[in-house]
């Protein structure tokens, strides 16, 4: 994959302000001197994207939006995105607080363009982060959400990037920027679907910029297709006794990897990191987390749970770093994994990095198979192998699903874990 001689060609055809052009600029010479990573690198040890690298995938067209697009809603409003392109005739949003903006990228910065531009890129940054860098330089089409002083949403925001797979070897860069200033509150829903099975790349970043007392729910939701390539990164900056509770849920693609980075940048703030990843076959997932505690009195709670089956293969890598400055930091992060077989595999070392002295923090992880003991009571009681193996996978993701506090998500969540727990279930032998 040819970054580089890509974006050089189709510059031109790149549309935007000058600081946007500035923005995709110093992101292309950031990619240039950076390249992509490879396994010596510390951070990416464990996920190797040399099949990726060696695809040459082109920008996706706009195509015509699917007539399936109901399946993926999950019954909330919001904004589409279809192959990267957004699909106005099929966004739809209702009862939106009065200031509140949620519309596409290019209409936010025709609009709010010094919002645009005060924000875009100050969180994610390019230096040394080669996806990252080739999303911004690649920047043209994406989701902007402005929460404007006090503002209250009350319905969840959905943001819905899909993938046709109508053509091979196609990449699009998703793009969110959320700015919620003081003593606001909305929920976001982001969530990227895969519709067949050609190999493609998303390749996505998101800002979230939590005010001071803001309250921010995010759901992340990835249902890419088998063969897709799936990179993400999402940075949070947060300021005095805001609140940001995200949870991510990961079933799909090929090759996943979501980099998570919030950084604590006032006091009394309360952040939660939640995940749930369930893959099967030869899958890959590699989920990457860092929280900053630069202030003091903040919390921050992590609690990532994985299935894996098959041969199917997994990264965990989370660290809390607590500033000097960060005392009174209450900091708690765990890491729990279940085995279906003995192929599959999972790498995990949660890290705390500690510089203040008055501070309570706590991390841990466990990697297992199904309890023996378990599975013989149930089969005591009359219940079948396969049905005992989902009963107790199901118990087990659903700690993390029983955090989902939109009924609409959560109910379709619940069928789709359900539906890949049977597919796992089935696959054990008794």
């Amino acid at each position: 994959m040819n970054g580089v001689a890509h974006y050089q060609s189709c510059f031109n055809d790149l549309v935007g302000t000058d600081e946007l052009l500035s923005l995709r600029q110093k992101a292309i010479e950031h990619f240039t001197d950076a390249g992509f990573p490879t396994t010596k690198d510390e951070e990416w040890a464990f996920t190797n994207i040399a099949p990726l690298t060696r695809v040459d995938f082109e920008l996706a067209a706009s195509t015509n939006a699917p007539t399936v697009l109901d399946d993926y809603r999950y019954g909330l409003n919001g904004l589409v995105f279809v192959d990267g392109h957004f699909a106005r005739a099929h966004s739809h949003l209702n009862g939106l607080s009065a200031g509140v903006r949620v519309e596409r990228l290019g209409d936010a910065i025709a609009s709010n363009g010094d919002l645009v531009s005060d924000s875009l890129g100050q969180a994610a940054a390019t230096e040394n982060e080669a996806f990252t860098a080739l999303n911004t330089a690649f920047l043209q089409d994406g989701a902007v959400v402005y929460l404007p002083r006090g503002a209250v949403v009350e319905q969840p925001i959905h943001l819905l990037f899909v993938s046709t797979g109508q053509r091979a070897n196609v990449i699009s860069h998703p793009r969110i920027l959320v700015v919620a200033e003081a003593n606001t509150q909305a929920t976001i829903v982001e969530s990227y679907v895969g519709l067949e099975s050609e190999p493609y790349l998303t390749n996505s970043v998101s800002e979230f910029f939590v005010g001071p007392n803001a309250v921010l729910d995010h759901y992340r939701v990835q249902r890419e297709s088998a063969a897709a390539f799936h990179i993400a990164a999402t940075h949070v900056r947060e300021e005095r006794a805001a609140q940001f509770r995200s949870t991510a849920i990961t079933l799909g693609g090929r090759l996943t990897r979501h980099h998570v980075h919030t950084a604590l940048e006032g006091e009394g703030v309360d952040s939660t990191l939640n995940g749930l990843y369930i893959e099967d076959g030869a899958q890959h997932v590699d989920n990457h987390t860092l929280i900053e505690h630069a202030q003091p009195h903040c919390q921050s709670h992590e609690f990532y749970k994985g299935i894996l089956g098959g041969r199917a293969t997994g990264v965990f890598r989370g660290k809390i770093h607590v500033h000097q400055a960060a005392q009174k930091t209450d900091a708690y992060q765990a890491n729990q994994n279940l085995l279906l077989s003995e192929t599959a595999q999972i790498n995990t070392k949660p890290q705390l990095e500690i510089y203040a002295d008055d501070v309570k923090c706590s991390h841990g992880a466990t990697i297992g198979q199904l309890d023996e003991d378990a599975l013989f009571y149930l089969r005591s009681r009359g219940i079948g192998h396969q049905e005992a193996v989902r009963v107790l996978t199901r118990a087990f993701a659903g700690e993390v699903l029983d955090r989902v506090r939109v009924p609409a998500l959560k109910n379709q969540l619940d069928q789709l874990v359900d539906h890949r727990l049977n597919q796992a279930a089935a696959g054990i032998a008794s």
